[in-house]
Parts: C-alpha cells; sequence; structure tokens
C-alpha cells in the first residue's frame, strides 16, 4: 500500500511551475500546436472542437491546482494508475483502429467522450453511496472539495462503465457512427482500464476483502504514511467492527448490530459472547444501527462492555492495537487478474464475431459475473436495500438483465460487421 507516491512543489528556485506559471504557458504552446495541426488536416470541425475541450479541461486543472493542494501536488499511486489504465485503453483502441480503417482523431475524440463521463459517473456513484459517511459536511466549500478531491480515490467501477457508455452513446449519435461496432473497438480497453485501477485500488488500500489465512493473503498497516491518527481503510473496517476486541459485528437485516463471529480463544468468548447476539449498548451507549455500533467500537479502548439483547452485561480488556491489519483476501489483485483475462479474451474474440456488439455484450455478461462472486469476499460494502446484498452485487443483477437484452438485440441483427479487422502490415514494404 502507498497512497502517495511523491509530492511535485508548485515553485522551484523561485519559479512557479503550477497555476500561472511555466507548466501553463508550456501547456498552452503545445495546445496552440496541436490545434493548428488540426485545423490544417481537417478544418473547423466538430472533431477539432472535441480536441479543444480536453486540451482547455487540464489547462484549467493546471491553473486551479495550487488552490486544491496547498502544500504541493501530491501524486497518487490510485491516480497514477488509473491515468496509466486511460493510456493503455487508448493505446488498444488506436490500434484496433488502424486494423479496421478508422481514423485516430476519432478514438481520441471519443476517448474524451469516455474519460470525462466515465470519471464523473464513477465519483458520483461513489459520492452517492458514501455521502453521509465521507462527503457531508455543514459547509459547502468543503463538500465540494471533497466531492471534486479524485486524486485520493474513491471511485466505482459500474459508474464508470455506465458514465463512458452515456457519453459514448452520445458520441456516436451526434457524428452518425455505427454505436455497437464502436463499443466493440472500445470493449478490450474498458477492461484493461479496470484492471489498471485496481492496482490502484491496491495502492490506495481500497475495495478489500475479508480475513483469511491463504499463502497469498496480505495485510495493510495501521495508519497511512505520513499519518499518525489516519487509518488505512483494511485497518479502521476491522478495528471498528471489533476485530481487535475479540469479536466480528455485522448488520442484521433489520439494520442492527449483530455479533458475526466470535475468538474462541479471545477475551470476548471467556465472558460468554456469542455469534448471532444482538447487541443494544457499547460501552454504556445505546446502538440502535450497526453504523453506531461501528463508531462506539472504534472510539473503544482495550476496556470494552456490551450489554447484549437478552439483557446480558458482559466486559473485558482487549489487547493492544496491533502495528498492522488481519490479513485479508487480495480482492485487488482478483479483480486485476481477471480484468486482464477478460479484455485478452474480447481483444481475441474481436476478429471472430459475427454481428456488431458481440465483444460489449460479452463484457456486460462476464463482467457482472466475476463482480458478483467478488463481492462475496469483499468487506468493505454494506448490504443495502435489505436485500444482502451489496451496491455492486445489485447492480451487477441489473446489468445481467441489460446483457441479455442486448444480446436479444445483438442476434436478431443480419451477420455482418461495420468494420473489418485485417491483420497490421509493416509500413514500407512494397505489397
Amino acid at each position: 500500500m502507498r497512497q502517495t507516491l511523491f509530492v511535485i512543489p508548485f515553485e522551484i528556485g523561485g519559479i512557479r511551475l503550477f497555476g500561472a506559471g511555466v507548466l501553463l504557458f508550456a501547456w498552452c504552446l503545445v495546445a496552440a500546436i496541436m490545434l493548428l495541426r488540426q485545423y490544417r488536416t481537417h478544418g473547423w470541425t466538430s472533431e477539432t472542437w472535441g480536441t479543444l475541450m480536453p486540451l482547455v479541461m487540464i489547462a484549467a486543472a493546471i491553473l486551479l491546482l495550487p488552490r486544491m493542494f496547498p502544500g504541493g501536488l501530491p501524486v497518487r499511486g490510485y491516480g497514477v494508475m488509473v491515468l496509466a489504465g486511460c493510456c493503455a485503453g487508448i493505446g488498444l483502441a488506436l490500434r484496433r483502429a488502424a486494423q479496421v480503417g478508422l481514423p485516430q482523431e476519432t478514438i481520441w475524440s471519443l476517448a474524451f467522450w469516455l474519460l470525462i463521463p466515465g470519471i464523473v459517473g464513477a465519483r458520483l456513484f461513489h459520492v452517492i453511496e458514501y455521502w453521509g459517511a465521507g462527503y457531508y459536511s455543514p459547509s459547502w466549500q468543503e463538500t465540494l472539495l471533497k466531492v471534486i478531491n479524485i486524486p485520493e480515490g474513491g471511485l466505482v467501477v459500474y459508474g464508470a462503465l455506465i458514465g463512458a457508455l452515456s457519453g459514448m452513446a452520445f458520441f456516436v449519435r451526434r457524428f452518425d457512427l455505427p454505436g455497437l461496432a464502436m463499443a466493440d473497438i472500445v470493449a478490450p480497453s474498458l477492461a484493461v482500464g479496470l484492471a489498471f485501477g485496481r492496482v490502484g485500488c491496491l495502492l490506495n488500500g481500497c475495495c478489500f476483502g475479508g480475513v483469511c489465512d491463504l499463502p497469498w493473503s496480505v495485510s495493510f498497516p495501521a495508519h497511512v504514511a505520513g499519518s499518525s491518527s489516519q487509518e488505512t481503510p483494511p485497518f479502521r473496517h476491522q478495528h471498528e467492527t471489533g476485530r481487535f476486541l475479540g469479536l466480528a459485528l455485522t448488520r442484521a437485516r433489520s439494520g442492527a448490530p449483530v455479533v458475526r463471529q466470535v475468538d474462541p480463544d479471545g477475551p470476548a468468548a471467556d465472558q460468554g459472547l456469542q455469534p448471532g447476539d444482538g447487541i443494544v449498548a457499547i460501552n454504556g451507549k445505546r446502538v440502535d444501527t450497526f453504523e453506531a455500533a461501528k463508531l462506539e467500537l472504534w472510539r473503544s479502548g482495550r476496556h470494552v462492555q456490551v450489554d447484549t439483547a437478552d439483557g446480558r452485561h458482559l466486559q473485558w480488556v482487549a489487547a493492544p492495537l496491533p502495528q498492522r491489519s488481519l490479513p485479508v483476501h487480495p480482492t485487488q489483485i482478483y479483480s486485476a487478474i481477471t480484468a486482464l483475462l477478460l479484455a485478452f479474451f474480447l481483444w481475441s474474440y474481436y476478429p471472430l464475431r459475427r454481428r456488431d456488439g458481440e465483444v460489449i455484450a460479452l463484457l456486460m455478461t462476464i463482467y457482472p459475473i466475476v463482480r458478483f462472486l467478488l463481492e462475496m469476499i469483499r468487506v468493505d460494502e454494506a448490504p443495502i436495500f435489505s436485500t444482502g446484498l451489496s451496491i455492486s452485487q445489485n447492480i451487477s443483477l441489473v446489468s445481467g438483465v441489460a446483457a441479455a437484452a442486448l444480446w436479444i438485440a445483438v442476434l436478431r441483427q443480419p451477420r455482418g460487421t461495420a468494420f473489418a479487422a485485417q491483420p497490421l502490415r509493416p509500413q514500407g514494404l512494397v505489397e
């Protein structure tokens, strides 16, 4: 785990880099050259506008970064991997475009309509899911800063897929392109981007699995590097669910806290606490919800007092907090490996497709199944809507229905594709 790789200062030797500084001037120069080349080649067309928009957004980011990060620009491992995934995905799409004779400018313009709506969708899903726990603040300025602080992490894959596909739908309709054929081209890119993003999750410490004793399990430090108070996500989860106190709480369907597990050799078991016991108070404070119980356990020191639903009053002294979390499933690595395998399969299947839409339909079929199964060993998302399933599992079920509808639409089409993939020939050879 390494959330921050390094910090870039905004000034070096008295020379201002970010804000109204050297980097902004250099970027404006590069952007002007790119726009001039685009204009000379194609004129001032809609594709030129598509190139202008991301250039302006990057310039705005360079200008505003000093206000968002007064102490310097922290380069986050999560953000670097997301950027690497975007570059790898664009590279794959460009190669496929060259194979089918599609102009590369189309892919570059499409990349903007995939990237920006994808990030917005991913962030929007995360903000909605964790609004009360991580984003709401009485000050709207503070809330806004939390919402737009994407480098700190907090993106939901399903939100990214929905946002990216929505952006692509707008793009292909605006420029009258074959939608399913374009979706087939970018499908492997989406899977590759997911693989890189999951490595970023490992560096960030999010999207973690449950406790296990497998040889390949991973353990996370107690605190984020450079902070003595901010606990890492896996450690915080284990701390607030009672794992370091000899038990493990979970949420009943009613939302109340209930004991899921008791360490057989721990002090809680010695006091008679058993799996299935309902908890009504912790350290003298009534807890009617699972969230309230987690907060009280996290605040609790080594001395713990628990009142059960059947009227028992138990208390014990736990061991000091460890320096690292208990070993957990490296679900981030599981996800990255499965995403890479999925990308390879989709890339290899593309020349074999008989109808446009088969590749994107395969992505929408396979990924929800894999995600649903992986969610069974992840513990960072709580069940919602009294279904016993996480939000991602619920979306996986909906995505499965959407994939079935897409397959019906695809298979009703006559055989044939808008683009025919051909092997790339080495340039400079005489045919």
